[in-house]
C-alpha cells in the first residue's frame, strides 16, 4: 500500500492544482451526501447528540477556506533584486504524509492536513482512533466516490507499535498527529532520527478572562457552549474561567443557571443536548477531577438530581460547574476533557494573566471585554496560540492552527497548513552575459 502511494504521489504532483481542486470539490459533494448516516454514526461512536447534525457545516466551511487559499499558498513567489538574476521559490510536496486523528472531531480534525496535503500534490495515509474507525472509512468512501486516483489515499487501522515500527522505518515524510501530550512524546521517539517532519497538537487547559466591562449574558452564553459543547470534548473547550471580581456573582449565578438547563441523555434522541463522553475511562478521569477539588474545598454548584441520567457506572456525566477552586487542585491545571468549568474570581488584569499562563498548555485564550485594545494588549501577554475577543471554542481556518509548551509544534490551517506539506525549492537563474 504505501509503495502504491507514493507511486501515485509522483503523477498527482505534475497534476494541475486546478484539477486537484475540482477533485476536492467533488470530494466535499460527496461528503455532504454521505451526512445524514455520519450524524448517527458519531452518537454511536463518541455520544455527540444527533440534534446537532455532525461536523458538515464547519466541515464545508474549513474545507472551502483551504481551496481558496490555494492558489496562493502553493503559486511560485518571485524575489525581486535589481542584478537581472531571476530568482523564484516554488512549493514541491513533502510526497508521503501520515494523518493520525483523534475520536473528538474525527472529520475537522483530519481534514486539517489531509486537505492541503492533497491539494498540494502529496500522498496520505489515515491513521484514525479506534474509537471512531468508522470516520475513516467514509473518507476513503468519499475520495473514492470524488474520482481521487488509486493509490493516493487509504485510511489504513493500525496499533501504535505498528504506526512507531513504520515511523522508526522511515515510510513517511511528514506526520501529523492531534492526541494526547504522551502521545504526541511517542511519536516524536518513534520519528527520532528519521528526518520526517511532524505537526503536533496535544493538549488543552484553556482559559477565558471577564473582565468588568465585558457584556456578562453575552460571555455566559458563549462560555457555557464552550465549556459543554460536545460533552467538553473539545481542544479548545473552555477549562477554567477568571472572572473579574465585581461581576463574579452575577456571572456565576447565570452561568449555573444556563447550565442547568442541559438535557444530559441518549444521543439518538434528538431532546438531547448532552450526551456521554467517549468512554468509562474519560469518565472517570472527569469524576476524578471533580471529587478530588470538591475534596480540597471546591463547591459543586449543579445538583445530581438535575440529571438523572448521569450515572456513576456510565460514561453519562453530568456538567459541573465549580467554584472555590484554586491552581492546587487538578481541574484547573491538567486537562480534563469532559463538561466541567471552574471559576475564579481576579482582581485585575495582571492577576488574569498570571493565572491564564499558569498551564503547562497554550492552544486559545478567550478574553471578554468591551476595550478591544486591552484586549491586544492582554493576548499579547498570555502564552497560547490563538487569541479570541468576545468568542470561543472555535477554529478559524483563514488563521494558523497552533499552541505553545505541551500543546505542540507546528500549524495547520491557512498558509501555514500548506506549508507543513510541502518544502520549499529556490531557483536562482543567472542569465548567460552576452
Amino acid at each position: 500500500m504505501l509503495a502504491a502511494a507514493r507511486a501515485a504521489q509522483r503523477d498527482w504532483a505534475r497534476t494541475p492544482l486546478a484539477a486537484r481542486i475540482e477533485v476536492m470539490l467533488s470530494f466535499l459533494e460527496a461528503m455532504r451526501g454521505l451526512n445524514d448516516e455520519i450524524v448517527p454514526e458519531l452518537a454511536w461512536q463518541m455520544g455527540r447528540p444527533v440534534r446537532y447534525g455532525g461536523e458538515f457545516r464547519s466541515f464545508e466551511e474549513r474545507l472551502q477556506a483551504i481551496l481558496d487559499q490555494a492558489q496562493a499558498a502553493l503559486g511560485p513567489a518571485d524575489v525581486e533584486w535589481p542584478d537581472g538574476i531571476e530568482r523564484r521559490v516554488v512549493r514541491e510536496p513533502v510526497g508521503l504524509v501520515l494523518v493520525i486523528a483523534p475520536w473528538n472531531y474525527p472529520y475537522l480534525t483530519a481534514l486539517n492536513t489531509i486537505a492541503p496535503a492533497l491539494l498540494a500534490g502529496n500522498a496520505v495515509i489515515l491513521k484514525h482512533a479506534a474509537q471512531t474507525i468508522l470516520a475513516g472509512e467514509r473518507f476513503a468512501e468519499a475520495f473514492r466516490k470524488a474520482g481521487l486516483p488509486s493509490g493516493l489515499f487509504a485510511h489504513l487501522p493500525m496499533s501504535h507499535e505498528a504506526v512507531a515500527g513504520l515511523l522508526a522505518d522511515r515510510a513517511f515524510d511528514h506526520v501529523a498527529f492531534t492526541g494526547s501530550v504522551e502521545g504526541g512524546r511517542s511519536v516524536e521517539r518513534a520519528a527520532a532520527g528519521t528526518f520526517a517532519s511532524l505537526t503536533l497538537e496535544l493538549g488543552g487547559k484553556d482559559p477565558a478572562y471577564v473582565r468588568s466591562d465585558a457584556d456578562l449574558m453575552a460571555a455566559v452564553e458563549t462560555l457555557v457552549d464552550g465549556a459543554f459543547y460536545n460533552s467538553g470534548q473539545c481542544c479548545c473547550g473552555i477549562e477554567r474561567i477568571y472572572v473579574d471580581r465585581r461581576i463574579y456573582q452575577p456571572f456565576v449565578d447565570a452561568f449555573a443557571e444556563l447550565a442547568r438547563g442541559y438535557v444530559l441523555g441518549d444521543p439518538l434522541d434528538p431532546a438531547t443536548t448532552l450526551g456521554p463522553v467517549a468512554n468509562l475511562r474519560q469518565a472517570e478521569l472527569v469524576r476524578g477531577q471533580v471529587a478530588d477539588a470538591v475534596g480540597r474545598g471546591a463547591t459543586a454548584l449543579l445538583e445530581r438530581a438535575a440529571f438523572p441520567a448521569d450515572d456513576e457506572t456510565s460514561a453519562y456525566v453530568r456538567p459541573q460547574v465549580l467554584i472555590g477552586v484554586d491552581h492546587a487542585m487538578a481541574v484547573m491545571t491538567e486537562e480534563t476533557f469532559g463538561p466541567v468549568a471552574g471559576i475564579m474570581p481576579v482582581e485585575d488584569d495582571d492577576q488574569a494573566v498570571e493565572l491564564m499562563n499558569s498551564s503547562r498548555y497554550g492552544l486559545t485564550a478567550s478574553i471578554w471585554t468591551a476595550d478591544a485594545q486591552a484586549a491586544r494588549n492582554l493576548g499579547a501577554a498570555v502564552e497560547t496560540g490563538t487569541v479570541f475577543l468576545n468568542r470561543c471554542d472555535y477554529v478559524d481556518p483563514r488563521l494558523p492552527w497552533s499552541g505553545v509548551k505541551d500543546t505542540g509544534r507546528g500549524a495547520s490551517l491557512g498558509a501555514y497548513g500548506f506549508a507543513a506539506v510541502t518544502r520549499p525549492k529556490a531557483f536562482h537563474l543567472r542569465p548567460v552575459q552576452s
